[in-house]
Formats: structure tokens, sequence, C-alpha cells
């Protein structure tokens, strides 16, 4: 699930969300389009994510209009698990006969921490490690050369001496 904050506000509602819902290892926090990116594991059904997840995560400081859009994004074909912090993630859009083609590609790169394959408005979500901005660069050119790509966004996560420790 993909989170867009009010501007300024992106911390209060990460630190709800931690407060309340999740554990601090499964929501990301992103400098790009979308502020925050939460993972949900053992989902068993869109209603139980609807009733549990959803509805309450998207009414954290409704009356003040804290969280301006959702994403919800439905994993079709998962890759590794993500048990490290990624430094950035790169959302795909992809050919439609292509999509398992480029994941597999993808998960040949050792950089590359995982890749699903989702129902959302990207086809791939990538999540990358690489040391520097410079050795990202290079990477999401490279992932952007895989026959089958159609388009990119990439998403730094913050570090981790900008969210506060608990």
């Amino acid at each position: 699930m993909g989170l867009s904050c009010k501007a300024g506000y992106c911390m209060e509602v990460f630190m709800h969300l931690i407060k309340k819902y999740l554990d601090q290892r499964d929501i990301f926090l992103l400098f790009g389009p979308v502020d925050l990116l939460i993972q949900f594991n053992d989902i068993k059904s869109v209603s139980g994510f609807i009733e549990k997840w959803f509805n309450p995560i998207r009414m954290i400081g409704a009356k003040e209009d804290l969280i301006t859009k959702t994403l919800s994004f439905i994993t079709i074909s998962e890759g590794p698990e993500i048990t490290e912090k990624p430094f950035a993630f790169v959302f795909l859009n992809t050919k439609p006969k292509n999509l398992e083609t480029v994941r597999v590609k993808l998960l040949k790169i050792p950089e590359v921490i995982s890749a699903d394959s989702v129902l959302g408005p990207y086809d791939i979500i990538c999540a990358l490690k690489v040391q520097d901005q410079a050795e990202l660069e290079t990477l999401v050119l490279l992932i952007q050369q895989i026959t089958g790509v159609e388009s990119s966004m990439t998403s730094v996560v913050a570090a981790a001496n900008l969210l506060p420790d608990y």
C-alpha cells in the first residue's frame, strides 16, 4: 500500500502507523511521488485486508486530510521477502507479454533484493540495495534497458537517521 501525505505531515502519519498498526520494518519512508510504502504479510483475503488495514489506515488524520492519496497493490508474483532495508524502490511498467520475463531478469541482478509483479498503477515493484547515488543511477539505467520495460519511477528510501528510534 502506498500513501501520499499532506505536505509536512509524513512523519506524523508514519508515527501513527507504528504506534497503532505496524512494525517499523514494514514501512518505508520514500522520497518520490509516494511518501510511504507499506508491506503487509499473511493477508488471506481482499475483504480482510480492507477491514483490518485499508479502512483504518486511510482514516489516519481524516479531519486534517493528512493522507491525500492511497495506492493499493495486489501482489500476483512475489519475489524474495525483503529482509534488509533497501536503498530505493523502482516502480516499473512493462509490456504485458514480458511481465514475468522482466521480473525474472530483475531477480538475476545481484543488487535486486526483491521484485514483485503487482496489480495496480505499476506492473513490478523492485527493491534495490546499493551503496550510493552513483551506483543507483547505474543500476536504474541497466534496469531501464531490460527488454519489455516501458517506463520506471525510482524512489529513494529515507536514511535510518531520519527516522525516530523505538
